[in-house]
């Protein structure tokens, strides 16, 4: 009895830390709601020790009853030894999330007339030093992350489309410049492995969350989510990201992403508030979380708010679409402010000046000033509560 117990042992071990391997990082039904990420970093990390221990364990009794079986004893043994090499296949060539989703082969930005983007498509846009890029989300939202430089500056333009998280980092680790690779994700969220510790990162905080580097953040840039056209009304010199056709296939399988009607059961938006897959704007200052439903936003217009002691006005936009977060603080004092719907415009009952939707004075005494941008995110709320567990949530 001991042979074949230890080789049915040995073989479902085998299999097993095959699948567990990207299982755990992979969004299969159940995987992606426990806090298993320990374990599947350890697998990962020993999957070549772990499969010698499964191939000592079957090896001995493999051999003897190829040598020795009966005819069906051998012929059950080949069949799942193939079945052991399609799960080997299977999980290490078709399921990995970088045997999925690829970086862009081609890389091209274009402006002014030569970029013929629908302008009502959602971009991230970064400006630096003077220099503006935009990065349709239904690119970056298959790449997940595009590397690029802007201003001088390297960023990781990074995007998670089952979080929709658009986040945009540094990718500079303790001073030096780091590549890093698509590896799964944890609690729906996408995860990135550098390429010197193999630390696995959480692309919603930018946080090594298991290897080496545990705690370690990435320095986030400062970046907007807005309607193309929009962006372009603010840096009309910006150049954008153009697709590369060699992944038209599932850049179309996006098209619908940004209204969240896509079909994907992951990416489709729920549209009431609060639920599972509602839309939520995220704050984050001075440690303190806070998350506003879209939908109220959508029917207020305007919110205005306290969050870290700062005074923020959110603020959407007439298509819809884009929406402002801004410090309410002007030289010290508190602006209360107006929306003018029919002028899309803002006012304020302290110095009854005019300003644009995105914080520029553009008539009255401070015409001068901006009010400052706060960074905020438009995201899932499972994604926001996962990943700042301390948030309130505006109007509770």
């Amino acid at each position: 009895m001991r042979k074949p117990l230890l080789l049915i042992i040995g073989l479902l071990f085998l299999i097993a830390i095959e699948i567990l391997k990207v299982y755990f990082i992979m969004p299969f039904p159940g995987s992606q709601y426990d806090n298993t990420i320990g374990v599947a970093y350890f697998i990962d990390q020993y999957i070549w020790l772990l499969r010698l221990i499964g191939i000592v364990m079957v090896i001995g009794p493999l051999l003897h009853y190829l040598r020795k079986g009966r005819w069906w004893q051998k012929s059950l043994l080949v069949i799942v030894v193939l079945f052991y090499g399609v799960v080997v296949y299977a999980f290490n060539f078709k399921f990995l999330a970088d045997k999925m989703f690829y970086q862009p082969k081609i890389k091209e930005f274009a402006g002014g007339t030569a970029d013929t983007t629908d302008k009502n498509k959602l971009v991230i846009g970064v400006a630096i030093n003077g220099e503006a890029r935009a990065y349709p989300i239904q690119i970056i939202g298959y790449h997940h992350q595009v590397k690029d430089t802007v201003g001088g500056k390297p960023i990781m333009v990074t995007y998670c489309t089952v979080c929709r998280t658009g986040r945009v980092y540094s990718p500079f680790v303790n001073g030096k410049y780091e590549l890093f690779r698509l590896v799964g994700m944890d609690h729906f969220n996408a995860m990135f492995e550098d390429a010197t510790t193999k630390s696995w990162w959480r692309q919603a905080t930018g946080t090594a969350i298991t290897g080496k580097l545990k705690g370690t953040q990435l320095p986030e840039v400062p970046s907007s989510q807005m309607r193309l056209g929009d962006w372009m009304t603010l840096h009309p010199n910006s150049t954008v990201l153009q697709p590369d056709t060699t992944y038209a296939g599932e850049y179309a399988d996006l098209k619908d992403y940004d209204d969240g009607t896509i079909k994907g059961g992951l990416e489709k938006r729920d549209s009431t508030s609060w639920a599972f897959k509602s839309w939520v704007v995220g704050l984050n200052i001075y440690g303190e979380a806070k998350a506003y439903d879209w939908n109220e936003l959508v029917s207020k217009k305007l919110i205005q708010d306290s969050v870290g002691n700062i005074p923020v006005a959110l603020v959407l936009a007439p298509n819809g679409k884009t929406f402002y977060a801004l410090n309410r603080n002007l030289n010290g004092e508190t602006l209360h402010l107006a929306y003018d719907t029919t002028k899309g415009v803002l006012t304020d009952a302290e110095t009854h000046s005019t300003w644009a939707l995105s914080g520029a004075c553009i008539d009255g005494v401070a015409k001068s000033y901006s009010l400052k941008p706060v960074q905020a995110y438009q995201e899932f709320w499972h994604s926001w509560r996962s990943f700042h567990p301390g948030t309130k949530q505006y109007g509770e």
